[in-house]
């Protein structure tokens, strides 16, 4: 088997975490596969890590909320020449307001994209890394994955899903050779938003950027861990969840996320 790295499947790569993500691996050698719905900027990221790198960067145009946007991107994985060794899966989006008064059609697409997305793509990849004994399952999950959130509860509940899948996926790889890790940002300086109300308050806590989120990934699986909750707010609620009673930390979270407006749904 050639020592060359293989192939870096990203999930969500047009922009934000996901972008970071391909960033990095280009530049330890991966070849990237560059999965988002925004063509435009897929494409000009394909172009600029072939030419600052030095590998070969391809892009799938796919909706992986629906099925045929998942068969295209297990096909796009299926066609590239490296056996993928690397999966980023970052693609997702949130919604929020009373869960009474939002879509009931744009609430399952959310659980189709940040769940099934999720799995779909993982399981499809994952045995040809076991069988080569080299990989690793990245899942991008969200400090709100490690507790109700009122007033975002499909998206909180989508992230936990993430989370317990990963740290059970982690569990299953050991002495394969295969890792798997759930990385949970808290407020990062990027274009997602479920609709938090903007001010200085909250762009005081975004003080992340996608690239530290990248590099606790990249830290905390040095270090063998199956989880990492990256800046202060996310340590912080991981934290919480031990030590407060449940019921206080979903007050406040409802409080911290009651809208101000009508609902603001992102993607």
């Amino acid at each position: 088997m050639s020592d060359a790295p293989g192939l870096a499947v990203v999930t969500g790569a047009s922009s934000g975490i996901g972008r970071a993500f391909a960033e990095s691996l280009a530049a330890q050698g991966h070849a990237v596969l560059l999965v988002a719905r925004r063509e435009d900027r897929l494409r000009e990221l394909a172009e600029r890590l072939a030419e600052a790198y030095a590998v070969p960067a391809s892009v799938c145009v796919a909706d992986l909320a629906t099925p045929q946007g998942r068969e295209r991107c297990r096909a796009a994985v299926d066609a590239t020449p490296r056996p993928p060794e690397v999966a980023v899966l970052n693609a997702g989006f949130g919604t929020r307001g009373p869960l009474a008064g939002l879509d009931r059609e744009r609430e399952g697409e959310e659980v189709a994209l940040n769940c099934l997305g999720v799995v779909d793509l993982g399981v499809h990849v994952l045995p040809g890394m076991v069988e080569r004994g080299r990989g690793t399952i990245v899942v991008v999950s969200s400090a709100s994955g490690y507790l109700p959130v009122p007033y975002m509860s499909t998206y909180a509940a989508t992230k936990a899903f993430g989370l317990r899948w990963a740290e059970g996926l982690a569990y299953e790889l050991r002495g394969t050779g295969v890792r798997a890790i759930a990385v949970c940002p808290g407020p990062t300086r990027t274009e997602f938003t479920t609709g938090v109300p903007e001010g200085r308050l909250y762009e005081a806590l975004r003080r992340d950027t996608p690239q530290d989120v990248v590099e606790a990934t990249w830290r905390a699986l040095a270090r063998g861990r199956s989880r990492v909750p990256t800046g202060a707010i996310a340590r912080l609620t991981a934290a919480a969840t031990r030590v407060v009673p449940r019921r206080l930390v979903v007050a406040a979270a409802g409080a911290i996320h009651r809208p101000r407006q009508g609902p603001g749904p992102s993607r």
